[in-house]
Order: C-alpha cells, then structure tokens, then sequence
C-alpha cells in the first residue's frame, strides 16, 4: 500500500533542502537503511580490530557501484514481464519501476520496494559476511548501506520539487529527467553516470528522439 500521508504532505512549490530532508525521513525505505546502517556501525565499532585491509571493501563497492546500478537499472528494472511455460514473469521491483515512469512526481514509487529492500540487503550481508572475515565485512557492508542511502536519498532528491543549486547535482538531475522525459533507453545512471560514459548510454540530449514508450517502457499494462 502506498504511503498517500507522505503525498499530501509534500509541497507544490520547490522545497528546501532542509524540507527535502524531512520529507524523505517519512518514507519507509529510508528509514529501514537508516537502522541498518546504525546498526552494522555499532557492530564494526564494537568488534574493532581495525586495519588497512578494511579499506579493500569499500574501495571494491565504490569502484563496482556506477556498474552495479546501470545494470540493475537496465536488465531488473526495465526488465519486461514474460511468459515462461504457464508462469508469467514479472517481478515486483520491475512493476513497481514502470510505475514511477508512468508517474514520475509520485514520490513513494520512487524509493525500492520494501520486501525487495530486505531481500537485497539480507543478500549483501550475506556475501559481505561470508566472504570475510567478520570485522572486514562489516565494514564493507557499512560501505555498501552508505551507498545504498545515498541512491534512495539521490533518486528521492531528483524527483522532488527540490531544485539544482550545484553544477554537480545539476547534472545528475538533468540526466536523470533525460532518462524519464526524453528517452529511457539512455542515462541509467542516478547517483553517477561513469558507466553511462563507459557503456555509450549518455549521449548528447538532442542527438536521440523523444521516446514514445518513456511512459510505459513498451509495456501494455491492460495486456
């Protein structure tokens, strides 16, 4: 059920930062991340042990997050329903996604699913921690939350009425409107566009059409 409190809540006119922040702490997802993040802190504070070694993880989820995200946002999210045999294929993360394209200024379709939260999360914690040892895991799946957070707060950013003040944030913001009024095959990227420039996804603005299927991603909902 989505939360309609959360949207009648939220403001016609641009909101401040401060009010971006206060509104994003009101939906669930975030403040499931929040928890968990707090929570694998206070583990890895409590265990210690620290060394070099536990920058290894958090470099490697740095350095594998702008791929992660363009090829979950390509192959999961746009992910199109199917048949298989008698079973119809269409996964929640998939539905919900389609969703926020029909409507993207409806701020809860914005953040991820939660029972796809926890299954991507317990998933995370599960190869941080059996990889590991346990003082490294926790500090790499630390690394992972943090980045986690930051795509919620980033994507929530975006689609509210916040407006860009910062070149930086002006440009994820702009692509990321590209991605959703001009043409969904290109700018997969949300919090870092880096494989979108290594993979030919981020194309000039004017040098791909306006997509009729930018709404839909090529899916007949009454089908």
């Amino acid at each position: 059920m989505r939360d309609t409190r959360v949207v009648a809540e939220a403001p016609d006119r641009s909101l401040s930062l401060r009010g971006a922040v206060a509104l994003f702490s009101g939906f669930g997802s975030p403040r499931v991340v929040l928890v968990l993040l707090l929570a694998a802190v206070g583990g890895r504070l409590a265990i210690g042990g620290w060394s070099w070694w536990d920058l290894l993880g958090p470099g490697v989820v740095l350095a594998l997050q702008p791929f992660t995200e363009w090829t979950i946002h390509v192959f999961v999210l746009h992910f199109r329903p199917r048949t298989v045999g008698r079973v119809r294929v269409d996964p929640l993360v998939s539905r919900k996604h389609r969703a926020h394209h029909a409507d993207p200024k409806d701020l809860p379709l914005v953040f991820i699913p939660l029972p796809a939260l926890f299954g991507l999360v317990a998933g995370v914690a599960a190869i941080c921690l059996g990889a590991l040892p346990l003082e490294r895991g926790l500090t790499t799946l630390v690394a992972a939350l943090v980045v986690l957070a930051t795509y919620e707060w980033t994507h929530f950013l975006i689609h509210s009425t916040y407006r860009p003040r910062h070149a930086l944030y002006r440009y994820v913001w702009r692509a990321h409107r590209n991605h959703h009024f001009r043409n969904e095959h290109y700018w997969f990227g949300v919090t870092v566009h880096l494989a979108d420039h290594v993979l030919g996804t981020f194309p000039e603005r004017t040098a791909v059409p306006v997509s009729p299927t930018a709404r839909t991603l090529g899916v007949d909902e009454a089908a």
